[in-house]
């Protein structure tokens, strides 16, 4: 092999995240609703009898599958059998700031209008759904706590290969875990990270009013 084959075989590739085929892709949809004329946010509370996170507050979403051609179509088909809406009615949809969290996964969020007064919950998923005032999420601060990440070598690791051994200096990590508050429902963690992600792309969009107008029915 020369070193112009290896070059010329590799003229246009387009780059990905490294190590990216070992991670999870998950898709989820910020649902935009209106109510008594102003924009709300939409949040699921998984079902109860569900295995994984019984009753947390979430966005629809899930794992995207093989055959769905993109994170969009993911997101889109996980919301309509979630909410119990016709793929067709959920519209305007724009993607958001795609995510890996430290538990090896993608996340791709997405933003999009639902029709609130469609709904027809999936009981097997969703236990309910509730909305909070968008102009509320705006002008409310959420908590912020920090969590460190501790660094744990698996049994065997070989120190002995490693400048520093035992006593090698691990750079530590942490990460900000968000929590909004509204009429006793709590919404954190990777939920509360799209949403504040959301919110602050509409701040800094320069639309955003103390008194933001209704979704506009007649977009389509």
């Amino acid at each position: 092999m020369k070193l112009n084959q290896l070059f010329e075989h590799f003229q246009g590739r387009t780059p990905a995240i490294l190590g990216s085929e070992h991670f999870a892709k998950f898709a989820v949809l910020l649902p935009l609703v209106e109510k008594d004329g102003e924009i709300h946010v939409l949040f699921e509370v998984r079902s109860y009898e569900m295995r994984r996170q019984p009753g947390e507050v979430c966005f629809p979403g899930g794992k995207c599958d093989p055959e769905d051609r993109d994170e969009l179509f993911t997101a889109i088909r996980e919301t309509a059998e979630e909410l119990g809406v016709s793929p067709s009615d959920i519209r305007d949809t724009f993607p958001l700031d795609f995510m890996l969290s430290p538990f090896g996964t993608i996340i791709f969020p997405f933003a999009g209008a639902v029709p609130a007064d469609q709904l027809q919950l999936n009981p097997d998923e969703v236990a309910e759904v509730f909305t909070i005032p968008l102009n509320y999420l705006l002008e409310t601060a959420p908590d912020r706590h920090t969590i460190h990440f501790k660094v744990e070598p698996a049994e065997g690791f070989p120190y002995d290969l490693i400048i520093g051994g035992e006593d090698y200096k691990w750079q530590p990590r942490t990460m900000d875990e968000y929590f909004y508050s509204y009429e006793g429902r709590i919404v954190w963690g990777l939920t509360a990270r799209i949403l504040k992600h959301f919110l602050d792309i509409v701040k800094s969009s320069g639309i955003y009013r103390s008194s933001s107008p209704p979704l506009d029915k007649s977009e389509k």
